[in-house]
């Protein structure tokens, strides 16, 4: 077993199946010793997570939405590129977050995915991150993260 899902398993994570993109754009792309992978959006148990933060989304199911685009990240990156152990850093991610003009704790969302990735990749998975406030999102989405990874050449 790889050592990243070996420390996933430890941590009771399952990687969810990649969702396949559902406009023109690929899933992930592999450049310059950089893995790009696309937005992920919040999507759980099966169904979309949809509203808006301080709306409709309290700030602790926004954060396990965050979480949740994270996995999604983590398995498109595997699904990429065969195993997550060729992720030598997790480089920035980008979370865009459907809330209320009012709101503002897009950070503190955020963190759900951000903890995450420090979670499987140790300090390699402490990175750059930007976290911005959107009044919707494709299908009603609480969440959308996209992520860089840099990544060990095969």
């Amino acid at each position: 077993m790889d050592s990243i899902a070996a420390k996933l398993d430890e941590l009771g994570i399952t990687l969810p199946a990649p969702l396949a993109p559902v406009a023109a754009y690929v899933p992930a792309v592999e450049v310059g010793g950089f893995l790009y992978v696309s937005g992920q959006v919040s999507f759980a148990d099966g169904k979309f997570i949809t509203g808006r933060l301080g709306e409709t989304v309290s700030l602790d199911e926004g954060i396990a939405a965050a979480r949740a685009c994270g996995l999604l990240l983590l398995a498109q990156a595997k699904a990429a590129l065969g195993s997550l152990d060729r992720v030598e850093r997790v480089v920035k991610l980008g979370a865009f977050i459907a809330s209320t003009n009012d709101f503002t704790d897009q950070p503190k969302v955020a963190n759900g995915a951000s903890e995450l990735m420090v979670a499987a990749f140790g300090e390699a998975g402490r990175h750059t991150r930007s976290a911005v406030g959107v009044p919707v999102l494709p299908l009603g989405v609480a969440l959308e993260i996209d992520a860089v990874f840099a990544i060990r050449t095969a």
